[in-house]
């Protein structure tokens, strides 16, 4: 009997017999995967959350389930997006508005204060000097009131300032000059009833250090508030295109799920797609209605407010400066002098001119800008005082230039008839117009503020709504499939 080969016999199927050990990985292959057994498929590579992720994504937007959950999703993140940005976007310009009200602009105000304060102090003083042993208690106690006005202004100034800014060093030096102005101007004084004529040189002096130091130093103060205000106003102005584009969005996407939901179901409306659509429809009209109305009023108080403030605050400095170089130019009596267009003039008379140009320019813009008849009389009047203001002073100073001392100075600190009736007239009426015009700001700058009130919060609360309103909305739809 003939048996075949045992090395060429097949195991019957399932009889346990061992199969061929598996390959252990070679050297040289890449590192951490193995290399397959001959006959064996290779193991797929390992995948990363994302990529997985995207695959779940794209299998339940295969299904009409997965794709609603999607839509809802999205309308959601978009409502909600759009009202967070409108929060913080509306958020930033209510507080800026809120500084141009309560903090950038009475801080420019209290610095033009002490601007004028000091002015007004050197005419007070160089009119008190010209009276002599016969000056008054109302020009001695003006004189002490803006010394004192000038510097509590300077402490509100310093207590608003950031430390080691050049607004803070401004006011440092500022603080330092007073005193030294102060004590020069007591010296005149003293000299000055002594009869000893050394008292105006000490009061040219102090008229030096206030023109040359001290009137820089608190101009430079001035403009520095200036230029915070405009930062201010520039921070309140402008649209909030972000949030009016993700509000425009929002909307489209909610028509879009709404038309695609008649067209699957014929169904008119989804309750809750239409409370999403009318919550982002009232934050958005909201939103730019609520805005327009803050910029028209803060565009209105810039114009018919702050503008017409700064004009009327350098017009009065002007009448001031101008009231201080004709009392020094009695003063002086031709020890100064300056040479222009081949001429030799007395240089304060030189400079009241100057002044006087400066006033006239400044009057006639504030008529301009006037946008009312309580805001016009006095400046009109002011110009009247002024037209009548250079008439007397001519007077006043051809009596000096003939010799009549004692006529030019009664036509300047004289009780009645004098140069410094037109001058309290001029600033007078730029008082009362001043006031005016920080009502007229204050009124506008108000309303602007009063548009924004509310819309930050109003439009966060909006949004959560119609995100909710959104999620419903489709969670309604998406019961009908289980």
């Amino acid at each position: 009997m003939t048996h075949p080969p045992t090395s060429s016999a097949v195991p019957p199927p399932g009889s346990g017999a061992p199969t061929a050990p598996a390959i252990p990985p070679q050297p040289g292959g890449p590192p951490g995967r193995s290399v397959a057994p001959p006959g064996h498929p290779a193991a797929p590579p390992r995948r990363t959350a994302f990529a997985e992720g995207v695959d779940r994504l794209r299998a339940a937007a295969t299904t009409e389930p997965g794709r609603l959950r999607i839509i809802g999703a999205v309308l959601a993140v978009l409502v909600v997006a759009f009202g967070a940005v409108t929060a913080w976007q509306m958020t930033d310009r209510a507080t800026a508005a809120d500084d141009v009200l309560h903090k950038s602009q009475p801080l420019s105000s209290a610095a033009a204060d002490i601007y004028r304060s000091l002015a007004d102090a050197n005419t007070a003083a160089s009119s008190g000097f010209l009276a002599g042993g016969g000056e008054t208690r109302a020009t001695r106690d003006r004189y002490e009131k803006d010394i004192r006005t000038a510097a509590s202004g300077l402490v509100t100034a310093a207590g608003n300032s950031d430390a080691g800014s050049p607004a803070a060093q401004t006011i440092a030096r500022l603080n330092r000059l007073l005193p030294e102005y102060k004590g020069l101007v007591e010296r005149a004084r003293t000299y000055n009833r002594q009869g000893f004529p050394v008292g105006g040189a000490y009061l040219r002096y102090a008229n030096e250090k206030m023109q040359k130091e001290m009137l820089p130093a608190a101009e430079d103060l001035y403009q520095r508030e200036n230029q915070r205000l405009s930062a201010d106003y520039a921070s309140a102005r402008p649209y909030p295109w972000a949030a009016i584009a993700l509000g425009v969005l929002a909307l489209a996407a909610l028509a879009w799920a709404q038309h695609r939901h008649y067209r699957r179901t014929h169904r008119v409306l989804n309750q809750g797609l239409v409370a999403a659509t009318a919550a982002a429809t009232v934050a958005l009209l909201w939103l730019v209605v609520g805005h327009g109305l803050a910029r028209a009023a803060l565009d209105d108080s810039y114009d018919h407010g702050v503008q017409s403030l700064s004009v009327l605050h350098d017009a009065r400095i002007a009448s001031l400066k101008a009231r201080g170089n004709e009392n020094l130019t009695l003063v002086s009596r031709g020890a100064q002098t300056v040479k222009a267009d081949g001429r030799t003039y007395d240089a304060y008379d030189h400079d009241f001119g100057k002044d006087m140009e400066a006033l006239g320019r400044g009057l006639a813009e504030a008529q301009r800008l006037a946008d009312d008849r309580s805001g016009r009389e006095p400046v009109t009047a002011a110009v009247g005082n002024m037209t009548e203001w250079k008439k007397r002073h001519a007077t006043a100073r051809t009596a000096d230039e003939d010799g009549y001392y004692e006529q030019a100075l009664d036509k300047v600190i004289g009780a009645k008839g004098a140069t410094g009736e037109c001058f309290d007239s001029v600033d007078a009426n730029l008082a009362k117009a001043l006031t005016h015009e920080q009502g007229e700001f204050q009124q506008a700058a108000g309303d602007g503020l009063g548009a924004m009130t509310g819309l930050p919060v109003g439009a966060a609360v909006l949004a959560l709504l119609g995100g909710a309103g959104a999620v419903l909305g489709i969670g309604r739809r998406l019961s009908e499939y289980r």
